[in-house]
């Protein structure tokens, strides 16, 4: 596997580590608060079973608890920016249509269509 590779299901996404101390895989379910979900296993299939069943034992345990589950990612980034680039990107916008949200995602799918 390369390093580039993630695990995904159901809408999470996991990290793919290697420890060669310990002999195996590991991982945890990325973007959420304090590693709520790791895994392991001794080959991808086991790190991919025990991923799925983390995220399984998750969403159960929220359902039980009447909690909404939090997403790897729900979409919504703020940033701050220099105010010059702000200008920049709403005036690109204004010109071509767009909104500057449209400007801004379109930007990143280019920039990271390539490494991933």
């Amino acid at each position: 596997m390369s390093t580039k590779e993630k695990l995904e299901y159901k809408g999470y996404y996991g990290s793919i580590e290697y420890s060669k101390e310990d002999n195996c895989f590991f991982g945890k379910v990325l973007g959420m608060p304090h590693n709520v979900i790791s895994y392991e296993g001794e080959n991808a299939t086991e790190l991919y079973e025990d991923f799925k069943n983390g995220i399984d034992d998750y969403l159960e345990f929220c359902a039980e608890k009447g909690f909404k589950p939090r997403k790897s990612y729900n979409g919504v980034l703020n940033i701050h920016i220099p105010s010059e680039i702000h200008g920049k990107v709403a005036m690109y916008a204004q010109t071509h249509g767009v909104s500057i949200n449209a400007v801004i995602r379109e930007s990143l799918e280019r920039k990271f269509a390539a490494a991933y």
